[in-house]
């Protein structure tokens, strides 16, 4: 039994979703975002979405908390959007943005010059006596995870100082170091 897949999809004002047998679609006031799906049915109610097995195999039942996920989180995106900050502790690390090009100066004798795609908004925040911060912004979920992490795992901080590319929040364990 799934206990994500049971759970309903509340459907806010100002989102429309769309059901097709194979491809489900939602549209907002931010933009619209489409899915294929299988070994599930959808039954929309007046503001609910409900994602039901289409029969107890594994495949199914596998699918059934991954689908429902899947469309809370695009009817979350299109109406509220979804956001990660990642901050750079270190001293030198820098990072500037031009449309859809971020430069970051991580340390290394060049600078990473990374492009970020359309779909995500970046923003570079640099403020005097504070840690720089990177801002994304976009619809899906899983596009910003993932842009986040390309760009943390160009310098990942480090348990000794904590110095790296970090999320705003994360608690990094840190090490004692030599002992004299």
């Amino acid at each position: 039994m799934s206990r994500i897949g049971n759970n309903p999809i509340s459907i806010p004002e100002g989102v429309s979703v769309e059901i097709q047998p194979t491809l489900f679609t939602v549209k907002g006031k931010l933009g619209e975002l489409t899915q294929s799906y299988d070994n599930v049915t959808l039954h929309k109610d007046e503001n609910t979405l409900l994602v039901k097995r289409s029969s107890e195999s594994k495949p199914a039942k596998a699918k059934h908390g991954l689908y429902r996920a899947l469309f809370s989180n695009m009817v979350i995106g299109v109406s509220s959007g979804w956001s990660k900050e990642l901050e750079l502790v270190g001293v030198g690390y820098r990072a500037s943005t031009q449309g859809q090009r971020l430069e970051l100066a991580l340390g290394f004798s060049h600078n990473i010059v990374f492009m970020i795609p359309n779909e995500v908004k970046v923003e570079a925040v640099s403020e005097k006596g504070k840690n720089p911060i990177i801002k994304l912004n976009s619809l899906d979920k899983q596009l910003v995870g993932s842009i986040a992490a390309k760009i943390r795992g160009f310098r990942k901080p480090e348990p000794y100082k904590g110095k790296g590319v970090k999320y705003v929040g994360e608690q990094i364990r840190r090490k004692a170091g030599k002992s004299a």
